[in-house]
């Protein structure tokens, strides 16, 4: 009888361990998990939303089976990528709005791309009224948010923006984005919570634990029911 516990355990815990593999394997590769923890993608993306990232999109393919099953492709402008921050050790998401080669303009905070304007209404919101003067005529921390270059985008980079343009920090501050960053292609919603979300930063363990307890207690509540499921664009 002993024998028989063991082998049912051995056979557990075998499953768990390749279960375990296999979700560690898909998150690294496949699909990651990401929370929007700023409004820097608004309205496209809210502070709580929580996406799938589908990590594989842009990476090497070995084979046309591979490519048959899981598709892949270039990056391209309109992308909303998820990437490893250049300045600090956080994860990050913004709108791919420049190519390398492209001539990156903005104008009295009109995005011009190769010299025509892109025509980003339909995501892209400007909510400060104020205009800061072109940077070459003021050191004002904020002038290269308004009026941009020409800058042109080198190999191996891409131009990033959010979409709330008045409040995000993005490659108008830090510069293109060094292909090598980009961890995937935000794909889909999969909850919307409405209370508290982490910055980001790493966090003490009585806090983080706190944070799981609020959340759980709000859930039925905050959760943005409307927004489960949606494919982000």
């Amino acid at each position: 009888m002993e024998e028989r516990h063991e082998g049912a355990f051995r056979v557990w815990a075998e499953a768990i361990l390749i279960a375990f593999i296999f979700l560690r394997f898909a998150n690294t590769f496949v699909v990651q998990t990401f929370y929007i923890p700023s409004s820097s993608m608004e309205e496209t993306l809210l502070v709580g939303d929580h996406l799938f990232v589908n990590r594989f999109i842009y990476g090497p393919s070995t084979s046309s089976l591979e490519r048959s099953i899981l598709p892949q492709r270039p990056i391209e402008r309109g992308d909303i990528l998820v990437f490893r921050s250049v300045e600090e050790p956080i994860d990050v998401v913004k709108r791919c709005v420049a190519l390398a080669g492209d001539v990156v303009l903005i104008s009295s905070k009109h995005l011009y791309v190769n010299g025509e304007r892109v025509q980003d209404h339909a995501y892209a919101i400007n909510r400060d009224p104020t205009f800061y003067p072109d940077p070459k005529h003021s050191r004002h921390p904020l002038a290269r948010r308004d009026n941009f270059g020409p800058e042109t985008v080198p190999e191996g980079h891409v131009f990033c923006l959010g979409d709330n343009r008045d409040a995000s920090h993005d490659s108008r501050f830090w510069g293109p984005l060094p292909i090598s960053h980009i961890k995937g292609r935000a794909l889909l919603i999969y909850w919307s919570y409405g209370g508290e979300v982490p910055d980001g930063k790493p966090q003490k363990i009585l806090k983080r634990l706190a944070q799981i307890g609020k959340t759980a207690v709000g859930f039925p509540f905050k959760t943005r029911w409307r927004r489960t499921f949606h494919l982000v664009r």
